[in-house]
């Protein structure tokens, strides 16, 4: 009986050592994984989302701007025509 449970204890040990080395493999595979990624996104011209809203609202800015100026020519055009 002695023997079973020693069997037993040692199987036990060893699947206590195969899963700690699983999860250590699995914490340096993303670790590698995330600084792969890292560094092909700063290879890129990817623009952060604060510049992309910045930008964004200057277009919005600008889009009323040429409306607002499209009326007042159309005014215009409209008084000139009478």
């Amino acid at each position: 009986m002695q023997t079973r449970n020693k069997f037993m204890e040692d199987m036990s040990q060893l699947m206590n050592n195969a899963m700690g080395v699983a999860q250590g493999a699995k914490d340096e595979a993303e670790t590698a994984m995330k600084s792969l990624m890292d560094r092909w996104l700063a290879d890129r011209d990817f623009v952060t989302r604060e510049e992309f809203d910045a930008v964004r609202a200057m277009a919005q800015k600008a889009r009323e701007e040429n409306e607002a100026l499209k009326a007042r020519l159309d005014a215009l055009e409209g008084k000139t025509a009478d």
